[in-house]
């Protein structure tokens, strides 16, 4: 659903896609909700995936994400579809690539529209499609010394 622009303070001059990055370093939560914000968005959707201590019923001791070189291009496409399939004011999405300990932020993404409604699904759906789509690889060591590959993202 594109934006119908019915009433003047809907009007952007701004891109919606507002900050997209794969970065080796922390990521901020707080960047991301700023990067979205938009006088105009009555709802803001935000989700976090964090490194968790199991996968699979196996305790994970280690885990690293590596990107593909195309990967912000293909980020870059995952959010221009999400912005032409939904009225989305703002979108944000910041990935983390390298060694990541338990608890740290892999990905943040954040999606502002004027109803949480459509900010909700729309975030849902930058966050399936990123991970689906991105070619980002999750490579996990195990206690058991066993390893795992795990992509796209």
């Amino acid at each position: 659903m594109a934006p119908t622009n019915d009433h003047p303070g809907e009007q952007g001059a701004q891109d919606p896609i507002r900050l997209l990055a794969i970065r080796d370093e922390p990521l901020s939560l707080d960047e991301v909700f700023r990067a979205v914000g938009d006088d105009a968005a009555g709802g803001t959707a935000l989700f976090v995936g964090t490194v968790r201590n199991h996968d699979g019923g196996a305790d994970v001791d280690a885990l690293g994400y590596s990107g593909h070189p195309s990967a912000e291009a293909e980020m870059r496409r995952v959010a221009e579809k999400v912005v032409a399939d939904y009225p989305v004011r703002a979108l944000a999405a910041v990935h983390r690539v390298g060694d990541l300990r338990i608890g740290d932020l892999a990905v943040v993404v954040a999606v502002a529209c004027p109803h949480r409604s459509d900010a909700f699904e729309a975030c849902r759906k930058l966050i399936d499609d990123l991970k689906h789509e991105v070619p980002i690889w999750k490579h996990q060591t195990f206690s058991d010394g066993s390893q795992e590959w795990v992509g796209a993202c």
